[in-house]
Parts: C-alpha cells; sequence; structure tokens
C-alpha cells in the first residue's frame, strides 16, 4: 500500500495529497506533527533523512521533496497529466511551479519563520511582514507571467490542470492564512480557486485531515 507522510498545514504535503487525488491513487495516510517536531523523530529520520514532509513511500521505497513526488507521480502514472504539451510548455509549467516551490515557500516555511523568530527574536508582526514580502516578490513574478506569456485559460496552461496549479491552490491557502493581501493578483487568485473548487482538490484541502487541529 502507498504510504504519505503528511501535516495537514504543510503546503507541501498539501500539493502532493491533490496530486494523489487528481491521479484518484489511493494512500495511507501517516500523520507527522511538525508542531510536535515528530518530523525529527528517529524513526522518521530513518525514513526521510532529510527530516521533512512529505514524504512518499511505494513498493518500500521512500521519495522526499514535493517536487520531485508530483514528477514521480506522473512519470509513473501518466493520466491525467501533470506536465502537458512540449518540452518547452513543461518548461513553463515547472517554472510557474518554481516560483512557488523555489521562490516562495523556502523562504516562508515553518522552519524559517520559528528561527527568526527563536534567533533573532523578531515579533509576530514582524515576522508576518517577512512573509507577506515574499508573498509578494513571488505572486508579483507569477502573475506578471501569466499575462505575459497569456496561456492560461481556467488553469494556469490553458484548460489543463498541472503541476503549476498543483503548487499554486497550497501557497495561495497559506497565503490566505497569513491574510496577506492578494489584490495585486487577480488572474492568479482566480485561477487558483477554481482549482481549489474541483472536487478532488475539495477533498484533501488542510480542513479535511484526520489530523487537523
Amino acid at each position: 500500500m502507498r504510504a504519505l507522510y503528511t501535516f495537514f498545514r504543510s503546503s507541501t504535503s498539501y500539493r502532493v495529497r491533490i496530486a494523489l487525488a487528481v491521479k484518484g491513487l489511493d494512500w495511507e495516510a501517516h500523520y507527522i506533527s511538525l508542531p510536535r517536531m515528530e518530523h525529527r523523530a528517529p524513526d522518521y529520520m530513518d525514513l526521510n533523512p532529510q527530516g521533512l514532509v512529505p514524504a512518499l513511500v511505494e513498493e518500500g521505497r521512500a521519495i522526499a521533496q514535493s517536487l520531485a513526488i508530483l514528477e514521480y507521480l506522473d512519470e509513473t502514472y501518466p493520466e491525467p497529466p501533470f506536465l502537458p504539451g512540449d518540452a518547452f510548455d513543461r518548461a513553463y509549467i515547472r517554472g510557474l511551479s518554481q516560483i512557488i516551490g523555489c521562490d516562495i515557500h523556502p523562504l516562508n516555511n515553518v522552519r524559517v519563520l520559528k528561527w527568526l523568530k527563536e534567533r533573532w527574536g523578531v515579533s509576530d508582526s514582524e515576522r508576518n511582514e517577512w512573509y507577506a514580502h515574499w508573498v509578494v516578490e513571488g505572486f508579483r513574478a507569477f502573475e506578471a507571467t501569466l499575462v505575459k506569456e497569456a496561456r492560461h485559460g481556467t488553469y494556469c496552461f490553458g484548460d489543463q490542470l498541472t503541476m503549476a496549479d498543483i503548487c499554486l491552490v497550497p501557497q495561495i491557502a497559506n497565503a490566505r492564512r497569513f491574510n496577506c493581501d492578494l489584490s495585486a493578483y487577480p488572474l492568479t487568485v482566480a485561477i487558483a480557486d477554481r482549482a481549489a473548487a474541483l472536487p478532488a482538490i475539495q477533498a484533501v484541502a488542510p480542513q479535511t485531515q484526520a489530523d487537523a487541529f
């Protein structure tokens, strides 16, 4: 049985839950509490030495890093495809995905925000200012790319749900959780909301998870 090590509020875990749900794949959830530091417990570190979520285990082998998991799932279970089109189109979709996965998320994930507070004593308002700054930087680039390329439709790439949308939905949800002003990114937000309304994605949203609190 396929297993996913996940935390309900982790946007990277949410990406993988979306991917599994959209492809119609079953999985057994193993809930890893980040606040309780379960991701650094010895048994989990044995499974995933990076000590992060998510981790996907299939056929006894573990895969870490959400973007790597998404590409593995797309190569192994090609329908529906998350990277359609020719090589140029696939590079475009990967580029949008990496605005989220490389430019926004790494600066705003829990361990960074926690370190800012513990090491530098930033206040909650300063932490939120940091978070919002990198959201602005990332979504400004995301929105501008969508507008410039004009390849969007229902989703980021026409009417095909792709890896870019799978990365976008959790990041918009997190930005809203931190009360970020998203009014400057109407196209980005509209696409995310249409994707988030899909039944498969609604079924794996953070509030639906057994570890939600």
